[in-house]
């Protein structure tokens, strides 16, 4: 799926695309990463996903794990953008939109029943604001967090150009 991301430094879009990731694509943590991709891309039932920019294959933006939860929630398990988008000085921007809203996308797609376009993850504590703020992201309980569909059609909308 092609997405735009912001080059920081020039303030210009960039198309880049989410797609299934392989085994030997995946990034390391001797690299910088702070998760284990190649532990997660094992975890049965999981689908491993990365954002790169279309004319550097090779370089990866950012990351993202989802799981059917009980046959019928999507869960990130997992997100994660590339050490050199880290902050305000990272090189793009946009990458966890983008990555969330296509987990929102894939929420509708394999979300059944009452949870179609749900989305639940885990947030750690110095990132619940920042979901709540910037993603309109619901606090359940502990660090439980969920998007509801509505807010998942908006940020589908805003960050993949796509009207439900």
């Amino acid at each position: 799926m092609e997405v735009h991301i912001l080059e920081t430094s020039t303030d210009k879009e960039k198309l880049a695309e989410i797609s299934r990731a392989t085994s030997i694509e995946l990034p390391k943590k001797k690299d910088g990463w702070k998760f284990t991709w190649r532990n997660l891309f094992k975890v049965e039932g999981g689908q491993i996903y990365k954002l790169g920019i279309v004319d550097k294959e090779s370089e990866i933006e950012g990351m993202l794990m989802i799981t059917l939860m009980n046959e019928e929630m999507l869960y990130m398990n997992t997100i994660e953008v590339a050490p050199h988008n880290y902050g305000s000085k990272g090189r793009y921007d946009n990458i966890a939109g983008c990555l969330i809203a296509f987990a929102c996308l894939k929420s509708f797609e394999l979300g059944k029943n009452d949870y179609e376009g749900f989305l639940t993850f885990e947030s750690k504590t110095e990132l619940i604001q920042l979901y709540q703020d910037k993603y309109r992201a619901n606090l359940a309980a502990g660090q439980r967090m969920f998007i509801q569909p509505e807010m998942s059609l908006k940020l589908i909308e805003k960050y993949l150009k796509i009207k439900l």
